[in-house]
């Protein structure tokens, strides 16, 4: 289904979209119109399950990168939207974009960057509302930097409460992180057990992790200890 071409999408129509299990999406970056979709099958990663082999737990510790959150919201969405290599389109239509930088200001969608000399070298960017957060993409300039910034995000609403990540559709990459499929009304069921407030902002639980004498340590610790 298609809504009308206007200038933004509205916030509170995205987050009533978001709450119902439905997502927009574009067929191309300068495509004027948005389709919403809810797939039959959907893909989260459990917050206890993100699989860290034993080379990716030493990129880790040694701090590559610096992570932010918000800190370039603007420039994470441009780099996910920009063309690649296997894929010439974009499904972030300029449209999708500007409707996100909205959702960002009203304090409803983060994203997580990672940084090296200064430069941002990969990230990630979603919608968080509830005890949710809504992956919609990551870009990488660099080895294993998106990675790193999806181990951060986890860690981060692992410490601050949330309950769901959902990563939309299923890839190989994610499976290989630990990412499982669902049915959609399973997905549905999820979204109301995981309704009300984080105990801190996912900001503030990334800013926790960064001010850690060895951060990369501690996000690994995070992610291996069990409740």
């Amino acid at each position: 289904m298609h809504a009308p071409a206007t200038s933004r999408i509205p916030v509170e129509l995205l987050l009533r979209a978001y709450r119902s299990g439905i997502f927009p999406m574009a067929d191309h970056r300068s495509d004027a119109e948005v389709y919403w979709v809810e797939p039959r099958e959907r893909a989260i990663i459990p917050l206890d399950g993100l699989r860290l082999s034993k080379s990716f737990r030493k990129v880790l510790r040694q701090d590559r990168f610096r992570v932010t959150c918000d800190a370039a919201f603007d420039q994470v969405i441009g780099e996910c939207a920009a063309p690649r290599e296997e894929h010439a389109e974009s499904w972030i239509s300029h449209r999708i974009e500007a409707s996100y930088n909205a959702l960002h200001l009203a304090g409803y969608a983060h994203s997580i960057e990672c940084w090296r000399d200064g430069e941002l070298v990969g990230g990630l960017y979603g919608v968080g509302f509830d005890r949710v957060f809504c992956g919609e993409s990551m870009f990488s300039r660099t080895d294993d930097a998106s990675k790193v910034a999806l181990a951060w995000l986890v860690a981060a609403m692992r410490t601050a409460g949330y309950a769901l990540l959902d990563c939309q559709f299923m890839t190989e990459h994610l499976a290989r992180m630990g990412a499982v499929a669902l049915p959609q009304a399973r997905y549905i069921d999820l979204l109301a057990q995981a309704e009300g407030h984080p105990s801190v902002s996912l900001p503030e639980a990334v800013s926790r992790f960064g001010a850690a004498s060895s951060p990369g340590k501690a996000i690994v610790q995070s992610l291996t200890q069990t409740s």
